[in-house]
């Protein structure tokens, strides 16, 4: 009988001691994952901003055309430095977006993330676009400081986002 307890025992150390293994391993693999998913949510967030500055750019050429439509009765814009330069700066944009949602597409292979796992409603952001501004506007604001910000939100008394961001 001592024999078959002292076996159960040693068995027993064995079983834990693979089991905490196990354990710590899935753990870091998680946590490996999570920490791709934060970086691809970082490039996601870039391509908004940039996306933004592409909008802004189009408005700003949509002003320019209608200005010399409108006032210099032209159509044709061969010569015009401004609008050219702002047609380069579109397509400056477009190839950063297509470079960055290449970035993300590598890093989702890397560590096998599928859309599934970004997409489902635990990742759902509850922050409108005028929030999203905002906080861009502060990265944008604070890039060359110090410090940390701290985000909260509260839109939906049933779920709070709170984030702080070390600069």
């Amino acid at each position: 009988m001592s024999k078959l307890w002292t076996d159960l025992k040693e068995n027993m150390k064995d079983w834990s001691t693979s089991a905490v293994e196990k354990a710590e391993e899935v753990s870091r693999m998680a946590m490996a994952k999570t920490e791709e998913m934060t970086r691809i949510s970082k490039i996601k967030f870039e391509i908004h901003q940039l996306n933004r500055e592409m909008t802004k750019a189009y408005e700003k050429l949509g002003k320019l055309a209608y200005n010399h439509t409108k006032e210099d009765h032209m159509a044709t814009f061969s010569g015009n430095t401004d609008f050219f330069g702002i047609v380069s700066k579109v397509e400056n944009i477009k190839e950063e977006i297509i470079s960055k949602e290449g970035e993300i597409e590598k890093i989702k292979l890397e560590y096998d993330i599928n859309d599934n796992d970004l997409n489902n409603d635990g990742n759902k952001s509850y922050l409108d676009e005028e929030t999203i501004d905002i906080i861009g506007q502060t990265f944008q604001d604070h890039r060359s400081k110090e410090g940390s910000i701290i985000f909260s939100s509260h839109q939906n008394s049933d779920f709070g986002i709170s984030e702080e961001i070390t600069l």
